[in-house]
Protein backbone atom coordinates (compact mmCIF):
# COMPACT_ATOMS: atom_id res chain seq x y z
CA UNK A 1 0.00 0.00 0.00
CA UNK A 2 1.39 3.35 -1.02
CA UNK A 3 1.63 6.04 1.65
CA UNK A 4 -0.12 9.34 1.10
CA UNK A 5 2.37 12.16 0.56
CA UNK A 6 1.37 15.43 2.16
CA UNK A 7 2.70 18.75 0.95
CA UNK A 8 5.34 20.12 3.33
CA UNK A 9 3.10 22.96 4.51
CA UNK A 10 0.36 20.48 5.50
CA UNK A 11 2.57 17.73 6.91
CA UNK A 12 2.06 18.88 10.49
CA UNK A 13 -1.72 18.44 10.01
CA UNK A 14 -1.49 14.87 8.73
CA UNK A 15 -2.65 13.38 12.03
CA UNK A 16 -5.63 15.73 12.24
CA UNK A 17 -6.53 14.81 8.65
CA UNK A 18 -6.43 11.08 9.52
CA UNK A 19 -8.50 11.74 12.65
CA UNK A 20 -11.27 13.42 10.62
CA UNK A 21 -11.20 10.78 7.88
CA UNK A 22 -11.60 7.99 10.44
CA UNK A 23 -14.31 10.00 12.24
CA UNK A 24 -16.29 10.60 9.05
CA UNK A 25 -15.97 7.02 7.79
CA UNK A 26 -17.07 5.59 11.14
CA UNK A 27 -19.92 8.13 11.40
CA UNK A 28 -21.32 7.25 7.97
CA UNK A 29 -20.81 3.52 8.53
CA UNK A 30 -22.94 3.87 11.67
CA UNK A 31 -25.58 5.96 9.87
CA UNK A 32 -25.96 3.42 7.07
CA UNK A 33 -25.83 0.23 9.15
CA UNK A 34 -27.61 1.06 12.43
CA UNK A 35 -31.26 1.26 11.52
CA UNK A 36 -33.85 2.72 13.82
CA UNK A 37 -35.50 6.08 14.20
CA UNK A 38 -35.20 7.79 17.58
CA UNK A 39 -38.82 6.90 18.25
CA UNK A 40 -38.51 3.32 16.99
CA UNK A 41 -38.60 0.39 19.32
CA UNK A 42 -36.48 -1.68 16.93
CA UNK A 43 -32.77 -1.10 16.39
CA UNK A 44 -30.94 -3.30 13.90
CA UNK A 45 -27.42 -3.70 12.57
CA UNK A 46 -27.34 -5.55 9.22
CA UNK A 47 -30.69 -7.06 10.18
CA UNK A 48 -29.47 -8.23 13.60
CA UNK A 49 -31.82 -7.05 16.36
CA UNK A 50 -29.89 -5.03 18.96
CA UNK A 51 -32.96 -3.49 20.58
CA UNK A 52 -32.49 -5.19 23.96
CA UNK A 53 -28.97 -3.78 24.45
CA UNK A 54 -30.04 -0.27 23.45
CA UNK A 55 -33.16 -0.42 25.63
CA UNK A 56 -31.15 -1.62 28.61
CA UNK A 57 -28.64 1.20 28.19
CA UNK A 58 -31.42 3.79 27.67
CA UNK A 59 -32.98 2.66 30.94
CA UNK A 60 -29.61 2.79 32.69
CA UNK A 61 -28.93 6.32 31.39
CA UNK A 62 -32.42 7.48 32.44
CA UNK A 63 -32.03 5.98 35.92
CA UNK A 64 -28.57 7.47 36.37
CA UNK A 65 -29.54 10.95 35.11
CA UNK A 66 -32.62 10.86 37.33
CA UNK A 67 -30.52 9.86 40.36
CA UNK A 68 -27.99 12.66 39.73
CA UNK A 69 -30.74 15.26 39.24
CA UNK A 70 -32.55 14.08 42.37
CA UNK A 71 -29.29 14.18 44.35
CA UNK A 72 -28.66 17.74 43.13
CA UNK A 73 -32.09 18.79 44.41
CA UNK A 74 -34.09 18.91 41.19
CA UNK A 75 -37.72 17.91 41.67
CA UNK A 76 -38.05 15.39 38.88
CA UNK A 77 -39.87 12.12 38.46
CA UNK A 78 -38.84 9.08 36.45
CA UNK A 79 -41.86 7.92 34.49
CA UNK A 80 -42.39 4.87 32.27
CA UNK A 81 -40.57 4.73 28.92
CA UNK A 82 -37.52 6.49 30.40
CA UNK A 83 -39.23 9.87 30.70
CA UNK A 84 -37.76 12.31 33.20
CA UNK A 85 -40.33 14.98 34.01
CA UNK A 86 -40.72 18.15 36.01
CA UNK A 87 -43.97 19.10 37.77
CA UNK A 88 -44.36 22.01 35.31
CA UNK A 89 -44.84 19.54 32.43
CA UNK A 90 -41.36 19.80 30.93
CA UNK A 91 -40.16 16.27 30.18
CA UNK A 92 -37.43 14.45 28.29
CA UNK A 93 -37.55 10.89 26.99
CA UNK A 94 -34.24 9.03 26.93
CA UNK A 95 -34.23 7.05 23.67
CA UNK A 96 -31.78 4.62 22.10
CA UNK A 97 -29.81 7.44 20.44
CA UNK A 98 -29.06 8.87 23.92
CA UNK A 99 -27.05 5.82 24.98
CA UNK A 100 -23.67 7.13 23.85
CA UNK A 101 -23.02 3.89 21.99
CA UNK A 102 -22.34 5.77 18.75
CA UNK A 103 -19.73 8.03 20.34
CA UNK A 104 -18.14 5.06 22.13
CA UNK A 105 -17.97 3.23 18.80
CA UNK A 106 -16.47 6.26 17.02
CA UNK A 107 -13.84 6.76 19.75
CA UNK A 108 -12.92 3.07 19.63
CA UNK A 109 -12.60 3.09 15.83
CA UNK A 110 -10.48 6.26 15.85
CA UNK A 111 -7.95 4.87 18.32
CA UNK A 112 -8.03 1.34 16.87
CA UNK A 113 -7.31 2.52 13.31
CA UNK A 114 -4.89 5.29 14.21
CA UNK A 115 -1.14 4.84 14.58
CA UNK A 116 0.20 3.41 17.80
CA UNK A 117 1.13 0.24 19.62
CA UNK A 118 -1.68 -2.18 20.39
CA UNK A 119 -0.48 -2.77 23.94
CA UNK A 120 -1.24 0.89 24.67
CA UNK A 121 -4.51 0.81 22.76
CA UNK A 122 -5.64 -2.11 24.93
CA UNK A 123 -5.71 0.11 28.01
CA UNK A 124 -6.37 3.50 26.36
CA UNK A 125 -9.57 2.46 24.60
CA UNK A 126 -11.29 1.19 27.78
CA UNK A 127 -10.09 4.26 29.71
CA UNK A 128 -11.46 6.50 26.95
CA UNK A 129 -14.77 4.63 26.99
CA UNK A 130 -15.14 5.50 30.66
CA UNK A 131 -14.68 9.19 29.76
CA UNK A 132 -17.22 8.88 26.92
CA UNK A 133 -19.72 7.25 29.30
CA UNK A 134 -19.23 9.87 32.03
CA UNK A 135 -19.55 12.72 29.55
CA UNK A 136 -22.79 11.20 28.24
CA UNK A 137 -24.25 11.08 31.75
CA UNK A 138 -23.14 14.70 32.27
CA UNK A 139 -24.63 15.71 28.89
CA UNK A 140 -28.05 14.14 29.48
CA UNK A 141 -28.23 15.42 33.07
CA UNK A 142 -27.17 18.95 32.08
CA UNK A 143 -29.68 19.16 29.24
CA UNK A 144 -32.52 18.10 31.52
CA UNK A 145 -31.38 20.50 34.26
CA UNK A 146 -31.05 23.43 31.85
CA UNK A 147 -34.48 23.09 30.24
CA UNK A 148 -36.54 23.04 33.45
CA UNK A 149 -37.63 26.67 32.98
CA UNK A 150 -36.61 27.05 29.34
CA UNK A 151 -37.77 24.03 27.30
CA UNK A 152 -37.24 25.94 24.03
CA UNK A 153 -33.48 25.54 24.57
CA UNK A 154 -33.70 21.76 24.24
CA UNK A 155 -32.97 21.66 20.51
CA UNK A 156 -29.95 23.98 20.81
CA UNK A 157 -28.52 22.08 23.79
CA UNK A 158 -29.23 18.58 22.44
CA UNK A 159 -28.53 18.97 18.73
CA UNK A 160 -26.00 21.77 19.02
CA UNK A 161 -23.93 22.67 22.04
CA UNK A 162 -23.58 19.35 23.89
CA UNK A 163 -23.41 17.29 20.70
CA UNK A 164 -20.43 19.21 19.36
CA UNK A 165 -18.86 19.35 22.80
CA UNK A 166 -19.11 15.54 22.80
CA UNK A 167 -17.03 15.39 19.61
CA UNK A 168 -14.68 17.97 21.12
CA UNK A 169 -14.09 15.61 24.06
CA UNK A 170 -13.35 12.76 21.63
CA UNK A 171 -10.96 15.04 19.72
CA UNK A 172 -9.15 16.00 22.95
CA UNK A 173 -8.80 12.33 23.89
CA UNK A 174 -7.29 11.73 20.45
CA UNK A 175 -4.90 14.68 20.97
CA UNK A 176 -3.83 13.12 24.28
CA UNK A 177 -3.29 9.83 22.44
CA UNK A 178 -1.35 11.53 19.64
CA UNK A 179 0.80 13.79 21.80
CA UNK A 180 1.43 11.81 24.99
CA UNK A 181 0.30 8.19 25.01
CA UNK A 182 1.13 6.55 21.68
CA UNK A 183 4.69 7.85 21.31
CA UNK A 184 7.39 5.69 22.75
CA UNK A 185 9.73 7.64 24.97
CA UNK A 186 13.36 7.08 24.19
CA UNK A 187 15.56 6.00 27.07
CA UNK A 188 18.44 8.30 27.95
CA UNK A 189 21.86 6.99 27.07
CA UNK A 190 24.07 5.94 29.92
CA UNK A 191 27.31 7.71 29.74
Amino acid sequence: MKKIKFPEKLASYKGVFYFFVILLVSHFFWKFTMLGDESDDLVTFFGMNLTAAFNAMSTHIANTAYAVLYYLGYEVTLEPNNVIAYANGVAVRIVWACTGFKQAYIFTVIIAFYYGPWRRKLWYIPAGLVIVYLYNIFRITAIIALIENNPRNFEFLHEGFFKYLYYGVIFLMWVLWEEKVRKVKSKPEKG
